[in-house]
């Protein structure tokens, strides 16, 4: 594995997200995101996806809760108005180097904020990094995915928030062929260090609340055990 080749890829998917948040204002719809981060994906010299021809999944308002397969889904052309959540997941493909990276968008007052002022966006965004944070400290090379599973799910379950993943997973292994992926689910038993790349992807719910948070990143084991953000 060229693990630069994969970082260059993921840089392009993280420019791509630093990018679309200025182009999200009260008249965007899924639609008009999604093919904004088509163009900008274009522009860095991206043109294909590895996710069944759906380089940007883009989910707002109560769809922000919805967990459906690629292979299903066709973006809204509802307008995020005044206040909303949008979550964007991006999955483009370089030859056979994938990337794969989401986040969360918060629209206050018509505006795009990365950082927003409401308390319920402000504490979704924290439970997001929290979970990334505690998923470090815990993981090594010889946990399995079905452990991190768990201690991921019992992590969200504490924090007040659901998983809301239609496959109940947390991530899954950065591979060639999407067949070949390893799920971060309760029936892999396989060691994390036995693949080069997996993300981690937790998509919550408030347990009260009706908004769906996401935050994704691919992570990798260096030479002395440590994982690492790619």
């Amino acid at each position: 594995m060229n693990l630069e080749e994969y970082r260059h890829v993921q840089s392009i998917a993280k420019n791509v997200h630093e990018n679309l948040q200025y182009s999200i204002n009260s008249e965007s719809t899924e639609y008009s995101i999604a093919e904004k981060a088509k163009e900008l994906l274009a522009e860095l010299g991206i043109f294909d996806t590895w996710y069944h021809e759906v380089p940007a999944f883009v989910l707002l308002g109560s769809r922000s809760c919805l967990s459906i397969s690629g292979k299903s889904y066709q973006p809204s052309t509802e307008k995020v108005g005044d206040s909303n959540l949008v979550t964007v997941d991006l999955s483009p493909m370089l030859g056979n180097i994938w990337g794969d990276c989401a986040r969360s968008y918060f629209i206050e007052g018509g505006e795009c904020k990365t950082l927003p002022a409401s308390l319920e966006f402000q504490q979704g965004y924290s439970v997001e990094q929290k979970l990334h944070l505690r998923m470090k400290t815990f993981v090594k090379p010889t946990t399995l995915f079905s452990e991190l599973f768990e201690f991921g799910n019992q992590q969200i379950d504490e924090l007040g928030y659901a998983n809301l993943d239609f496959l109940n997973n947390l991530g899954h292994s950065i591979e060639v062929k999407t067949e070949n992926r390893r799920f971060i689910d309760k029936n892999c038993h396989e060691q994390l260090g036995n693949v080069q790349l997996f993300t981690f992807e937790p998509h919550i719910k408030k347990k009260d609340g009706c908004w769906g948070f996401k935050h994704e990143n691919i992570y990798f084991f260096d030479s002395k055990g440590n994982v690492v953000e790619l």
